[in-house]
């Protein structure tokens, strides 16, 4: 299968695994499975470094390669077929990544894993939950 981890659940996987569920941790860690990781969640990361909601004791940059590394990401691109999608994912949402996430999932056909409960109620899209 093809997964898009949600921002948390990147974060979940290195600071604070006990929160992945059983089902999302052996997704995750299935050599079988390609996981991809967009470009909002690296913004997202840096903006709660940058508002001390997010603390780190290793430079940025090597911790966001050895996450990569280890969990083998890929990246995926925000192109055209992310902005139309976009269009019709949670108009009326405050927070521009998970409209981001949400289309980028959809767009590329992937399954979004998340905790987000929100998310989880977006019309086709697909998700692998973490409750």
């Amino acid at each position: 299968m093809q997964f898009l981890l949600d921002t948390h659940i990147l974060l979940w996987s290195f600071r604070e695994p006990h929160r992945l569920t059983s089902q999302v941790h052996q997704a995750l860690s299935d050599p079988g499975n390609a996981l991809f990781l967009s470009p909002i969640s690296i913004w997202e990361v840096m903006l709660l470094l940058e508002k001390k909601r997010l603390e780190m004791h290793e430079d940025f940059t090597l911790w966001f390669a050895r996450a990569v590394d280890d969990l083998g990401l890929n990246e995926v691109g925000l192109g055209w077929k992310v902005a139309r999608e976009m269009r019709y994912i949670l108009p009326n949402h405050k927070d521009p990544a998970d409209r981001f996430l949400a289309a980028t999932a959809i767009a590329y056909d992937l399954t979004l894993v998340t905790a987000d409960q929100r998310l989880m109620s977006v019309p086709g899209l697909k998700v692998l939950p973490n409750i």
